[in-house]
């Protein structure tokens, strides 16, 4: 394992997850926010989440303590130069995240591996605002990261295989089940889930059956653990606008065209539960 120190970028529900999932894995983490008090709120709701586990018997409290303890808080760029992977998960925004590679490239040490945990986003755009394209790839872990095993690794056309072999390896360690897929918006996951939840969003903005009958029918029918709805308000109606457009940008294909029913709601600041109402009120 080459892989001994990873750098997390970004203190919301993915990064503080991600983090979660590496420091329990035996690595050091370095946990960098903008505002210092933001980083260590993070760990400390990361130490909360802990808690719970060894409350529920599911960890030892000395093997809690020692994943605490694994994690570092910064607001620096500074503090990630010894970083053998960082990993950033910061708004889905391209222009933010391509300045944010160009920044790192100059903080990090050369052979770093840099990754973005995008989840429809161009790699290879962030890639060439690097001096090492050939060490940066997508790390695509998903929500929530301590629980969910599946891992996307996006290999561009200009990843070398070493870099995709030590990001697998990683993810293996993490307890993670990695899948290798080719730079395309959407990768393998949102690229067949989204035409889903649109349609569903289409369905009920056509008045073909109810919300809570929908989500039962998928439920029900399909085996999936929760309906559209219900999955739309988990992930965020912005973020899932974001991607049905980055999909549209790319392919052009009308499943991909967000239903106007999604963007007046996001218009309206019905995000699901970040903001305590979407489809469901929380």
């Amino acid at each position: 394992m080459t892989i001994k120190s990873v750098g997390i970028i970004g203190s919301g529900i993915m990064g503080s997850g991600i983090a979660q999932v590496a420091a329990t894995s035996g690595f050091d983490v370095v946990l960098r926010s903008r505002k210092q008090e933001s980083a260590e709120q993070t760990v400390a709701a990361m130490q909360k989440s802990l808690e719970k586990l060894v409350a529920k018997e599911r960890m030892s409290q000395e093997d809690a303590d020692a994943a605490v303890a694994r994690v570092t808080a910064t607001s620096k760029l500074d503090d990630l130069a010894d970083c053998d992977l960082v990993i950033e998960s910061v708004v889905e925004d391209l222009a933010t995240k391509v300045a944010l590679f160009n920044d790192l490239d100059h903080h990090c040490k050369d052979d770093a591996i840099l990754a973005t945990n995008t989840s429809t986003l161009s790699v290879i755009e962030m890639a060439v605002e690097t001096r090492r394209p050939e060490r940066v790839c997508g790390v695509h872990f998903f929500n929530p990261a301590p629980m969910m095993s599946l891992v996307e690794i996006i290999k561009t056309l200009v990843t070398s295989d070493e870099t995709i072999a030590e990001v697998r390896q990683f993810a293996e360690a993490c307890g993670k089940s990695p899948v290798e897929v080719k730079d395309r918006a959407g990768f393998i996951v949102n690229h067949l889930l989204f035409p889903y939840l649109n349609n569903a969003v289409r369905m009920l903005e056509n008045g073909t059956a109810s919300r809570d009958d929908i989500d039962s029918a998928m439920k029900g029918g399909a085996n999936f653990p929760m309906g559209p709805f219900a999955l739309l308000d988990l992930v965020g109606l912005d973020t899932s606008l974001s991607i049905l457009d980055a999909l549209y940008d790319e392919f052009r294909d009308p499943h991909y065209a967000a239903s106007p029913m999604l963007r007046r709601m996001v218009s309206a600041g019905h995000l699901g539960r970040k903001s305590g109402a979407g489809f469901y009120e929380y």
